[in-house]
């Protein structure tokens, strides 16, 4: 028995001893060290708080905007039409422009205008009288930048940002500005596509001014040597399509065309049709029709102008200086052939006429 439990104690004894020796060759765990929980700890702190910080700068800066966004709705005027009749109500306008607030223009109405004319037509001089009226903004050739009118829908923004009055340009006014629009060459994409902008003139209240020349012969005198102007340019160096004052005038008056006689008659027809075209496409619109000659020769027409667009009579004015006042026999190199080429024509009254300014 004494033997049998000394087995047993030495038996338990060599198991007791690999236990520990097994427990001994185990590897211990590695344990991140104190500091580097701290690091992380930190870094995970700074982060939250930065998160937090964005959070409500976003929020601050929506509830700003929102708050002025709601402010000023709520405290924008109540705008009334003018005593006008119903059918003029379409033509008066309180546009809301997205780049500026008009203040005390608010309630100021806003008519819409497009002035439709051809290159050397008088239309830059009929633009600067419009724009020396205080309340009236007319915005030049818009459409002579060729992506504009590439398509109806180019066409179509750039007319709205116009009317909405978010169109800055040379013509921006002091004063509230009543009466705004543009120069459009009917050359720069109007006849091409006129169904849609006469659409649009009709549905945005657009009044139309026509302008052109009654004598197609003078305006051509005026394209040669305002060409000739552009390829030398006598004023110093610089070609000059308006003058503002008689010795510049002069410069260029010097210069006498050679018409080709052969392309004469096809070139007047072609100006004529034209002209004859935008009054067809464009006759469903409020429109006033205006001729260069009658504006040089009674200034009170200027005043019919305003009254169309129904405006306060002012002074009207320009600096520019008319380059032709000849009579056409003394602007054209060869005269005679160009008088044989169309007497007896329906342009015969061209070389007939006698038209200076007064």
């Amino acid at each position: 028995m004494e033997e049998k439990g000394k087995e047993e104690k030495e038996k338990m004894k060599e198991e007791h001893n690999s236990f520990n020796k097994d427990t001994s060759c185990t590897k211990p765990s590695k344990r991140m060290p104190l500091s580097s929980w701290k690091l992380v700890l930190v870094l995970i702190l700074f982060f939250a708080v930065y998160m937090m910080y964005v959070a409500l700068q976003q929020y601050g800066v929506f509830s700003a905007t929102s708050l002025i966004t709601v402010g000023a709705v709520s405290k924008a005027p109540i705008c009334h039409m003018p005593a006008v009749s119903h059918s003029d109500a379409p033509f008066f306008h309180f546009p809301k422009p997205i780049t500026y607030n008009r203040k005390e223009c608010a309630c100021t109405p806003v008519r819409y205008f497009a002035i439709l004319s051809m290159q050397r037509s008088g239309s830059g001089w009929f633009e600067t009288l419009l724009n020396s009226h205080p309340n009236i903004s007319s915005n030049g050739e818009i459409f002579s930048v060729k992506p504009r009118r590439s398509n109806v829908t180019s066409i179509t923004r750039t007319l709205n940002r116009l009317y909405n009055l978010d169109w800055y340009s040379s013509a921006a006014k002091n004063e509230c500005t009543a009466a705004i629009g543009l120069k459009w060459m009917l050359n720069q994409g109007l006849l091409q596509h006129h169904v849609e902008i006469a659409d649009y003139f009709n549905q945005r209240g657009v009044s139309v001014i026509f302008l052109f020349r009654r004598n197609l012969l003078r305006r051509m005198v005026s394209i040669l040597a305002n060409a000739h102007d552009r390829a030398l340019k006598q004023l110093n160096g610089t070609h000059k399509a308006h003058v503002h004052s008689e010795a510049e005038a002069a410069v260029l008056a010097k210069f006498k065309p050679t018409i080709n006689t052969t392309l004469l008659m096809s070139e007047l027809r072609r100006a004529d049709k034209m002209g004859r075209e935008a009054l067809k496409h464009f006759e469903s619109t409020r429109h006033l029709l205006l001729y260069y000659e009658d504006l040089v020769s009674n200034h009170t027409k200027l005043m019919d102008v305003l009254d169309f667009l129904q405006l306060p009579r002012k002074k009207l004015s320009s600096r520019h200086v008319k380059i032709h006042t000849k009579p056409l026999a003394n602007q054209v190199e060869n005269w005679g052939d160009v008088y044989c080429a169309l007497n007896g024509t329906p342009f015969e009254s061209f070389v007939k006429d006698d038209y200076r300014r007064r």
